[in-house]
């Protein structure tokens, strides 16, 4: 059985910069990070428009209080007040860190960081590297931790959180290289496994984002929050899905639809193109339903606008998105210096997931606590965003809450004593779970089965939803559930069996996506990206409050759970 003080699962940003928290701390503590592929390939390195601080480089009246105020009214008012102060107050002082960590931010002329316009955000605060900002980011921090002496199980799949008498105990391993199961034991566990994107069958998230941290804790009777709210990027490439930055507008993009109009006048004429992404997403779709579309030849009534940045110049393109530019060349032929970019909205982000306190303790309920486990960054949910996130948040996000996560533990755990767990029954029934899948022979193969799922879920519980649909596809999504055992694996070997990962990860969507859906039937009323066509005012009265979904493959319990308001009233939100 494998010991380490802490294990931390996922190798991102709020991972990495947890365990540095740990490290300075207490430097003589046993820490140990798992992640499915290699840190620097988790999918921390693909954000790109940059992290929100008011360093007030290009905007001397900004100020933390403001900073605070555009997140709870991006979130609709359903994020949490004290946790979003937090995010605001100590964002300066992280991002100043990342710089004496190495990162490379891009630099205003007299050599401080540089600052744009972001969505939803009053001020200019968001810091950037070009449009790599993730990925400078996440290369120093796990520099950083490879100096503290940090062990690293990359390729390790984690097939089971342990947790026993509401104590996280351990984890179970999978080995890619080999097959090998292991037991790694703990005094406190850490996750940090990143989003869900993959349950639809349109987004910006990589391959790995399948919602593993989020159904491994339901499975083992951790309720998920607020998960019926699901981001949707306004702009992401058509057909690829993929995302074209927030970073593009910021710089002065505008967004175009058949008829050679910049339509966001309609819906937010203040904020234009950097209006929040759920309002943006909103725009584009009904420009799409009214016939405003574009087609590939230019023709009206298409499945996609332009984003248009050909006034910015080649050397703006080039030198602050180019990574945008080379993308759109890349994989949709589009020479954007020249071209308009063909942009649709697509699953970008998860609002909801694990929920935490602000000390990054996770909770059995509204008032209690699981004992020796925590979570940071976009599978925890302490609630930040609320119903919607605005652009340069999740990374700002990752990288406050990791830190307070890592601080939290680093003083947890000295007088934790080591779980006690039974090794052997562990190993055998995740050597049974693995076995009946390989020996499973019905003519089912995991792509078809997945396809399925992932329309269900953009079909069903996508940028607009009503009772209708929503009651339409958790019909399907349980039908879907009962045709696994038909999937087939035509590979049986142990050594890096690919397929066997993709068979696992399939169960952990359909459990994120019957939690999504359950939650969205449930709240009737919109709400940032929660819009249910037949329920389109904003409630408070009623529904004012977090989703607590507890999973089992029966039944999924919903209760509910205090939104903490201390600074701003809601109110309605305009653009």
């Amino acid at each position: 059985m494998l010991e380490h003080d802490v294990v931390i699962v996922g190798g991102g940003l709020a991972g990495c910069r947890a365990a540095l928290e740990m490290s300075r701390i207490a430097p003589h503590l046993d820490l140990a990070m798992v992640a499915k592929t290699h840190p620097i390939r988790s999918h921390s390195v693909a954000a790109q428009g940059g992290i929100a601080a008011t360093l007030k480089n290009v905007d001397d009246l900004d100020s933390w209080e403001a900073h605070a105020f555009d997140t709870v009214k991006g979130s609709d008012y359903l994020a949490d007040q004290d946790a979003v102060e937090i995010l605001a107050r100590e964002a300066p002082e992280v991002v100043i860190d990342l710089e004496h960590l190495g990162v490379l931010f891009s630099r205003l002329e007299d050599g401080r960081i540089a600052q744009r316009a972001f969505g939803g955000h009053s001020h200019r605060r968001t810091c950037y590297a070009a449009d790599k900002t993730g990925h400078a980011i996440l290369h120093e921090l796990y520099n950083n931790i490879l100096r503290q002496g940090v062990t690293i199980y990359d390729e390790w799949y984690v097939l089971r959180l342990i947790l026993e008498d509401n104590r996280a105990k351990g984890i179970v391993l999978y080995h890619l290289l080999d097959g090998a199961l292991q037991v790694l034991r703990a005094r406190a566990v850490m996750f940090a496994t990143g989003g869900y994107g993959r349950v639809f069958n349109t987004t910006s998230n990589d391959f790995a984002s399948t919602g593993d941290g989020l159904s491994m804790a339901a499975m083992a009777g951790v309720p998920l929050e607020d998960m019926e709210f699901v981001q949707f990027h306004p702009t992401g490439l058509y057909p690829a899905g993929v995302l074209i930055s927030e970073a593009v507008r910021g710089e002065g993009a505008y967004l175009i639809n058949s008829e050679g109009d910049r339509f966001m006048a309609t819906y937010a004429p203040k904020q234009m193109e950097l209006a929040p992404r759920d309002i943006t997403s909103r725009a584009i779709t009904r420009e799409l339903r009214a016939g405003r579309g574009i087609h590939l030849d230019g023709s009206a009534g298409g499945p996609f606008v332009h984003l248009d940045l050909r006034h910015m110049g080649r050397e703006k393109i080039m030198s602050r998105v180019p990574f945008c530019w080379e993308e759109a060349h890349r994989l949709a032929g589009v020479d954007a210096v020249h071209e308009p970019i063909p942009v649709r909205p697509t699953v970008h982000y998860s609002m909801g997931g694990i929920p935490v306190n602000i000390a990054g303790q996770v909770r059995s309920s509204a008032e209690g606590l699981v004992d020796n486990f925590f979570a940071a960054g976009e599978c925890a949910c302490v609630s930040v965003h609320g119903a919607n996130r605005l652009g340069s948040n999740s990374l700002l996000e990752c990288v406050v809450y990791g830190r307070r996560t890592g601080a939290t533990i680093a003083h947890y755990v000295q007088d934790q004593d080591w779980p006690d767990l039974d090794e052997s029954r562990y190993l055998q029934e995740a050597q049974d779970r693995l076995q009946q899948l390989l020996d499973q022979s019905g003519e089912l193969r995991i792509d078809q089965l997945r396809q399925r799922v992932q329309d269900c879920m953009a079909n069903h519980c996508g940028v607009f939803r009503t009772d209708e649909t929503i009651s339409e596809g958790l019909q399907q999504l349980q039908a879907l559930k009962q045709q696994y055992v038909q999937v087939r694996l035509d590979d049986s070997g142990k050594l890096w069996n690919t397929e066997l990962i993709e068979a696992l990860e399939l169960q952990s969507l359909m459990v994120v996506g019957e939690v999504i859906m359950t939650g969205a039937l449930q709240r009737r009323e919109s709400r940032g990206a929660h819009s249910r066509e037949d329920f389109q005012r904003r409630e408070d009265e009623t529904f004012l409050k977090h989703t607590l979904a507890y999973y089992s493959p029966e039944v999924i319990h919903l209760h509910y759970m205090p939104v903490t308001l201390t600074m701003f009233e809601p109110q309605e939100r305009k653009y």
